[in-house]
């Protein structure tokens, strides 16, 4: 799980869905109005990792698109065993 339940930020959870593709549980202060945007950064970066089968508990508190990203990316990571090479700019 990464996240936290703090004001413009989301808590999310990943776990395995063997054989029962994505399953996307929302819960969001807008998601009236931003759910379907929400959930379809959620199912990309899933995607990106090549996860087809998982179960992602969400709890959004107005996040950002790339703050989802973020934490989405975070989680598949951990889930993954998965490490990004950062590179930062030569000086």
């Amino acid at each position: 799980m990464v996240g936290t339940l703090e004001s413009s930020d989301i808590q999310i959870g990943l776990s395995p869905n063997p054989g029962g593709g994505l399953d996307i549980q929302l819960q969001s202060v807008v998601k009236a109005q931003f759910g379907d945007a929400i959930v379809a950064t959620i199912t990309e970066v899933l995607e990106s990792f090549g996860i087809k089968d998982a179960t992602v508990n969400a709890v959004d508190r107005g996040a950002l698109e790339w703050i989802i990203r973020a934490r989405m990316q975070a989680v598949c990571c951990y889930a993954t065993g998965t490490q990004f090479e950062w590179k930062g700019e030569d000086k």
